[in-house]
């Protein structure tokens, strides 16, 4: 799903917000989760997910057309984890059926 299809579900969801409203609405969030992640913060939405910022030292690389090493530098990248609740939806889970491990056979 790309942004603006998001945008159309949410609009059609509420019929009483126009589209404008609501496509403001979704830059607004985004724009704040951009933010908070180029200051450093953590970006917890409970139930979906978390997003937060992982510093990758530099490192000697190979460019793979030609096969000369290259130096890539010390970079921060946005990384995403899953909440508990969203885990579970995707993987069909509710907490009662959820596996506690192996089956042992008793004898």
């Amino acid at each position: 799903m790309i942004k603006s299809e998001l945008v159309l579900r949410i609009a059609e969801q509420n019929p009483h917000l126009y589209q404008r409203d609501v496509e403001n609405i979704v830059n607004a969030i985004l724009d704040e989760i951009t933010r908070a992640l180029a200051r450093g913060d953590r970006v917890e939405l409970r139930g979906f997910g978390a997003f937060s910022v992982k510093r990758r030292d530099a490192r000697t690389g190979r460019n793979p057309r030609t096969g000369e090493t290259v130096s890539v530098a010390e970079k921060m990248i946005p990384v995403f984890k899953t909440g508990k609740e969203m885990r579970q939806r995707l993987n069909g889970n509710t907490p009662a059926s959820r596996s506690r491990g192996p089956v042992r056979a008793q004898a």
